[in-house]
C-alpha cells in the first residue's frame, strides 16, 4: 500500500507541474492552442499506456455511447476552462475552487443517485464552501472570470465522477481516454484555427511537450498506483495538490497566499477528506481511480 500511495502522490505532483507549465504559457497563446498542443502531446505519450487486453483501434466501440460522450465533452469543457483559469488567477485559488468537486459529488449523489447523505457529509459541504470563501473572499477582493471558470470545473468534475460510477464497470480505459483525446483535439483545433493561431518557437515547443508529458505521467501512474493500493485509500492524496499549488505559485509566479487563504485551503482540504471518509458508495470498487484527472 505505501508504494501505491507514493505513486499517487507523484501522479498528482505531475498534474500540478503540468498546470504550472500551462500557467507559464498564458499570454503567449490563446486557450485553444494551449489545449490543442497539450492534449496532442499527452495523447502521444499515452499511446504507450495501452492496458493489457485492450486495443487503441477499438476505442470507439462503446457499450454506452451517450454517457461516454457526455463524460468526454465535460472533460473538454473542463480542459478549456482550466487553461483559462490557470492563466488568469493564482494557482492556489484555482485549486481551492476545483476542490469543491467532492462536495458537489455529495450534492449530485443526493439529487441524481438518490443516496442518503448524513449530517457529517452535509457539514463537510458547508465547511468546504466556507473554506473557499476564505480563499476567494468575494466582496473584499476583485473576482475574475477565472474564478467562475474554476467553479464550473468543480461542477463538471463532480459530474464526471457520477458518470464514471456507472461507466467504470462497462467501458474500457482506452475508450474513455481515446474519446476524450479525439474530441479534445477536434474542439481545440477548430477553436485555435478560428482565433489567433501562432506557431510556437523552439522554447515554446519544449514547454508544450513538457505540459503534455506531465499530464500523461499522471495518467500513467494512476492505474499503476491502484495496483498497489485500493482507490479509496489513494483518493486523499488528491489534496496534495493544494501544497503544490502554494509551493509552485510562490517559487515561479510570486503568488503568496496570506494567512486567511492558507486557513481556507486547509478547511477545503479537510472538508474534502471528510467527504471521502464518509462516502457511502465506495469508489475503490472501480477498475481505475475515479479521482484521476478527467481533463487533459
Amino acid at each position: 500500500m505505501p508504494n501505491g500511495i507514493l505513486l499517487a502522490l507523484i501522479a498528482y505532483a505531475s498534474y500540478s507541474c503540468s498546470d504550472a507549465v500551462v500557467k507559464s504559457l498564458g499570454g503567449q497563446f490563446n486557450v485553444f492552442e494551449i489545449g490543442f498542443f497539450s492534449t496532442l502531446f499527452a495523447g502521444c505519450f499515452l499511446l504507450f499506456a495501452r492496458p493489457p487486453g485492450e486495443r487503441w483501434r477499438d476505442f470507439w466501440r462503446t457499450t454506452r455511447p451517450w454517457a461516454v460522450q457526455a463524460r468526454a465533452w465535460a472533460g473538454i469543457a473542463s480542459g478549456v476552462l482550466s487553461v483559462y483559469a490557470f492563466t488568469t488567477i493564482p494557482l492556489a485559488e484555482v485549486y481551492a475552487l476545483i476542490f469543491l468537486a467532492p462536495l458537489f459529488v455529495t450534492i449530485l449523489a443526493t439529487l441524481v443517485l438518490k443516496e442518503k447523505v448524513g449530517p457529517w457529509r452535509w457539514l463537510a459541504v458547508v465547511a468546504g464552501f466556507a473554506g473557499v470563501m476564505l480563499v476567494v473572499r468575494p466582496g473584499f477582493r476583485e473576482l475574475h472570470l477565472g474564478h467562475l471558470a474554476a467553479f464550473i470545473i468543480a461542477f463538471l468534475a463532480a459530474t464526471n465522477v457520477i458518470l464514471m460510477r456507472s461507466l467504470a464497470a462497462q467501458e474500457k480505459r482506452t475508450t474513455m481516454l481515446g474519446v476524450l483525446i479525439g474530441y479534445g483535439l477536434l474542439f481545440n483545433g477548430v477553436g485555435a484555427a478560428a482565433t489567433s493561431f501562432s506557431l510556437p518557437d523552439g522554447r515554446q515547443w519544449a514547454w508544450l511537450v513538457l505540459a503534455g508529458a506531465f499530464t500523461a505521467g499522471g495518467q500513467l501512474l494512476h492505474p499503476l498506483a491502484v495496483k498497489y493500493a485500493p482507490a479509496n485509500r489513494i483518493a486523499p492524496t488528491h489534496y496534495s495538490q493544494i501544497v503544490w499549488a502554494v509551493v509552485l505559485g510562490a517559487l515561479f509566479f510570486r503568488e503568496y497566499p496570506d494567512f486567511l487563504s492558507l486557513v481556507g485551503l486547509a478547511v477545503v482540504g479537510g472538508s474534502g477528506l471528510l467527504t471521502m471518509v464518509r462516502e457511502e458508495v465506495r469508489l475503490g470498487t472501480v477498475r481505475w481511480n475515479p479521482f484521476s484527472r478527467t481533463r487533459l
